[in-house]
């Protein structure tokens, strides 16, 4: 049974609204925990988050068996881990040695009292459990709490910001040919998984011999296709010539025994599937490798996969020098003149000016928008003309040539003023790299969105812990002013 939160369930344990954040320093991890307590403290976005938190996890479960973590854990946990840009072994490290966090988690005791641990596998475990739609509910809420704390006026108009770049993922470089290795080897973990478990399974004796070769003949590839010389593309169709007889011959083979491996189990119904799933892949490689290096064909890129375990990862080219590609997927993000992102996208093999429709829908839904800026790759006279039906001041440069009217509007000193200011996006986008954004560990598509959704809160909740720090360090030195 889990539950919202028990504050003192335990003798000598610390309130976290008696929780003392030391205000001299300027550290992600005492800004993100002034945030936390202030929402906390708060019945009003306490009352928000808790409800949002028990939608997604206790909604349709039932109210017994073991004591779960508790949700106000759950979020602290999934916050700092992105804040502090740390996996989950780090994670377990300051859950159970870092004082301040374990107040504001509501488990730290005094030091006549024996402490309260928490395990990796129950951080991981409960973590885990939010997926992006909450985490995307959570940062609507936040979002309020941090216009709250910097709005001097209740209806405050929005100055945006919206750019785009890419969130990494943790694949190696693609080509063709070290994916078809990369099938080729998954099928031979799955054979060796039969072969261990079964040993009336005698005719796969020669198995590591099938690795080395394959590898080998691989390696042969890669150093034919990198190297120089005379007579290179000869050097390189016989090795690929070589490679993909050996890859046909273990496909033949392995189309030919899968069948008669025993299944007895769910656990071989789970490795027969990888097996056929990869060999799919397997025989699809092959073909693209033939094509390519033996044919000379130019591959189009809709037929292109650039990993075979993260298969939503798209290649990106950036168009600048350096990186001049990257691996992962493109989020677009939307600031507001606190720097606080009020909204993000994941595209899906999008472009930035193929959004812009939807973007307006969702943003004007919410928010009163004065001012929004974009860059040249947002550009579109219909996306102008959307935006200008509903915005005073809508900076959108046009990419290529102006005619008299728009060089006059993009001249202007208010124009020129907001092109300049929409620069702060990209020390907006550099922190955010800093709170996980630079390169995401996780695996799978459902975990890469909410990694990212919850590097947009934490980076969220530390711009307002920031704030409240610096509005603390005014009103006491005002007091010490006064006393004086």
């Amino acid at each position: 049974m889990r539950k919202r939160f028990e504050q003192q369930i335990e003798i000598g344990q610390l309130l976290i609204k008696d929780t003392r954040i030391p205000i001299k320093f300027h550290d992600s991890m005492t800004e993100l925990m002034a945030a936390l307590k202030e929402i906390f403290v708060t019945p009003k976005y306490n009352e928000q988050v808790f409800a949002i938190l028990e939608e997604a996890i206790i909604t349709g479960k039932k109210q017994t068996g073991r004591h779960g973590m508790d949700l106000w854990q759950l979020f602290v946990l999934s916050q700092v881990r992105l804040c502090l840009n740390i996996g989950y072994n780090r994670l377990h490290y300051v859950a159970n040695y870092d004082k301040l966090l374990r107040q504001i988690m509501g488990i730290e005791k005094g030091s006549q009292f024996a402490p309260i641990e928490v395990e990796y596998q129950n951080i991981y475990d409960n973590v885990t459990l939010l997926n992006d739609a909450t985490v995307r509910q959570l940062n609507d809420v936040i979002v309020e709490f941090g216009h709250e704390v910097f709005k001097k006026k209740e209806q405050a108009v929005l100055r945006l910001k919206t750019d785009s770049f890419v969130v990494e993922n943790t694949v190696h470089f693609p080509t063709d040919y070290n994916l078809l290795w990369d099938c080729a080897r998954k099928c031979l973990d799955g054979i060796s998984s039969f072969v261990e478990k079964y040993s009336e399974i005698d005719n796969w004796r020669k198995l590591q011999n099938w690795r080395y070769q394959l590898k080998g003949l691989m390696r042969e590839v890669g150093k034919a296709s990198s190297s120089g010389g005379k007579n290179k593309d000869k050097r390189l169709k016989q090795a690929t010539s070589r490679y993909l007889l050996k890859a046909n011959a273990f496909v033949k083979k392995l189309q030919i025994d899968i069948n008669n491996f025993p299944i007895l189990d769910s656990y071989d119904i789970d490795k027969y599937n990888e097996i056929l799933h990869f060999m799919r892949l397997l025989i699809i490689h092959i073909d693209l490798v033939d094509r390519r290096i033996i044919k000379g064909e130019i591959i189009p890129h809709e037929e292109k996969m650039f990993s075979i375990f993260e298969t939503y990862t798209e290649m990106i080219n950036k168009g600048k020098k350096h990186p001049s590609v990257e691996l992962g997927k493109k989020l677009t993000i939307t600031t507001d003149q606190y720097n606080l992102i009020i909204d993000y996208k994941l595209m899906n093999e999008e472009q930035d000016r193929e959004i812009v429709g939807e973007l307006v829908n969702r943003i004007l839904a919410r928010f009163n928008v004065f001012s929004w800026s974009f860059d040249k790759g947002f550009w579109l006279k219909e996306n102008k003309k959307l935006l200008q039906e509903y915005i005073p001041m809508v900076v959108m440069p046009k990419l290529g040539k102006r005619n008299q009217e728009e060089e006059e509007e993009e001249t202007a000193r208010i124009f020129k003023k907001l092109k300049n200011k929409h620069s702060a996006i990209e020390s907006n986008i550099n922190e955010l790299e800093h709170r996980g954004l630079d390169r995401c560990p996780d695996k799978g598509f459902r975990n890469f969105s909410r990694y990212v959704a919850l590097a947009v809160t934490a980076y969220n909740l530390k711009k307002i812990g920031r704030q409240l720090l610096i509005i603390e360090r005014q009103k006491q030195l005002k007091q010490a002013l006064q006393a004086a």
